[in-house]
């Protein structure tokens, strides 16, 4: 699953016309590249939630035979947060394990090893019920999220993390949630956490999460530098 609900207000005025994850860099959007990305790690069936200039979104993607896979789109009336979308997006996904991630991050991580744990995850019953790729903080968020240790996402005990916006996350985890509601996922990982149900990984290579305009125009120009490696 793709999130790509969220009105993106620190893109603004750019998000004013446009679905914030169809802004583009390096020559395309950046949902583009996170759909390509996906695609080479194996994933051929994917869910988009859409909510703010939906249509735009719709008509620039489209069902997904371009990009080599299969995308069908969970229509928000307003943007339902992170576990309100997951949750009302279930009746599209496949029960069981599910690799969600941002429509607005770029990075060089390789998909396939969110396939490989979600491949984990559903044969192993009492593997960790959600998988949690970590960066380094970045200058904007220098306190970081969670403390990684040992492969398991810890609340405290040492240094912390900030969360990369690619995940895996077992379907059942949003089962009994009400669906069209606006949830965060915050409150629900602090839960799953203290109960072990979380693990996670260090990713170490290129990582842009594009809030703003400014952001946008540094992944663009890095991404059109590095055209021939990253294509």
């Amino acid at each position: 699953m793709i999130l790509a609900a969220g009105r993106g207000e620190r893109m603004r005025p750019l998000s004013d016309t446009q679905p914030k994850p169809l802004l583009a860099a390096g020559g395309k959007p950046l949902i583009a590249w996170q759909i390509e990305a996906l695609a080479r790690g194996g994933f051929d069936d994917i869910v988009i939630n859409v909510s703010a200039h939906a249509d735009k979104m719709i008509d620039a993607i489209g069902d997904g035979r371009a990009f080599g896979v299969a995308i069908r789109y969970s229509r928000e009336a307003v943007p339902l947060e992170t576990a309100g979308g997951i949750a009302t997006a279930l009746p599209l996904l496949a029960p069981g394990p599910v690799a969600v991630v941002s429509g607005d991050v770029w990075s060089d991580f390789d998909c396939a090893r969110l396939a490989a744990r979600a491949r984990h995850m559903a044969d192993d019953p009492d593997a960790p019920r959600a998988h949690l790729v970590m960066v380094a903080n970045p200058p904007y968020h220098p306190e970081g999220d969670f403390v990684l240790d040992g492969g398991r996402i810890r609340l405290d005990g040492g240094p912390r993390l900030t969360y990369a916006n690619l995940s895996v996350h077992d379907t059942a985890l949003f089962a009994e949630l009400p669906r069209g509601v606006p949830l965060k996922l915050l409150r629900l990982w602090r839960d799953w956490i203290a109960r072990g149900l979380v693990s996670g990984e260090l990713h170490e290579g290129r990582w842009s999460n594009v809030g703003t305009p400014a952001d946008l125009e540094q992944l663009d120009a890095e991404l059109t530098a590095s055209e021939g490696d990253l294509r």
